[in-house]
């Protein structure tokens, strides 16, 4: 007779998708969601406990590795980084936010594609450079933007960096899920080279990109007619109240 599956573990995916909702602290809902899990198992409360810290001393040089870098971003932006990246794009006249992020998503897909997945990211390159450029990129041409409208700007920096990753990584040779697909075809008895199934990551990979290029565009668009109509009557009352 087949043993039923106890599905009632899964309940700790419930916690952290309520938790990431309701914005609670993300270190709180990963242990409720961990607890949750393992009285739903069920584990002894001090089995679940001695798992959590087994967990935090194995990966105990980890907060250094993520803190690090956080603080020497957070010092850059506290010296003028976000301004200058604003200053700079500003100065470019054809520079607008679509054409911005494609080169970004392009160099993002490259980079990745031969292993350099950390050279982007959003707390090291979305956050202290991408968004203010694109932000300064829209400024330039609209002026003051509202805040709905830069929140969506900023959305799509942040998406841009994440489709370039996720479709940029799966070229390379030596990434996880390429090397998963090698194991499960080898148990299979079929024995493909890692290069192979690598290689076959390339048409989707430009597919990815053109169809998130012809995004941003639309945004480019978009943001043409929900601000170029104000832009030109704010700089036509400008010009009457000099003259």
């Amino acid at each position: 007779m087949e043993q039923a599956v106890n599905l009632w573990p899964l309940i700790g995916v419930g916690v952290i998708i309520i938790g990431f909702v309701l914005r609670f602290n993300p270190m709180l809902v990963v242990a409720l969601a961990a607890i949750a899990t393992g009285l739903a198992a069920p584990m002894p409360v001090m089995q679940i406990f001695t798992a959590i810290g087994n967990a935090f001393v194995k990966a105990r040089n980890l907060p250094l590795i993520i803190l690090l870098p956080l603080a020497v971003i957070g010092l850059l932006e506290r010296h003028g980084l976000r301004e200058h990246a604003q200053a700079w794009i500003a100065r470019i006249a054809s520079a607008t936010v679509g054409r911005l992020l494609i080169v970004y998503l392009g160099v993002r897909e490259l980079t990745a594609a031969v292993g350099l997945t950390s050279l982007g990211g959003h707390p090291q390159m979305v956050r202290p450079l991408l968004a203010p450029m694109a932000e300064g990129a829209a400024e330039n041409r609209f002026g003051h933007l509202p805040e709905p409208i830069r929140q969506r700007v900023l959305a799509f920096c942040a998406a841009t960096d994440n489709v370039g990753l996720f479709f940029g990584e799966d070229i390379f040779v030596a990434f996880g899920a390429i090397a998963l697909m090698h194991t499960f075809l080898l148990s299979s008895n079929i024995d493909v080279e890692p290069l192979h199934i690598a290689v076959w990551g390339i048409p989707t990979a430009i597919c990815a990109f053109l169809i998130h290029a012809v995004r941003l565009r639309r945004l480019d668009g978009w943001l043409e007619r929900e601000l170029g109509g104000k832009a030109a009557a704010a700089n036509v009352a400008a010009t009457k109240s000099g003259e």
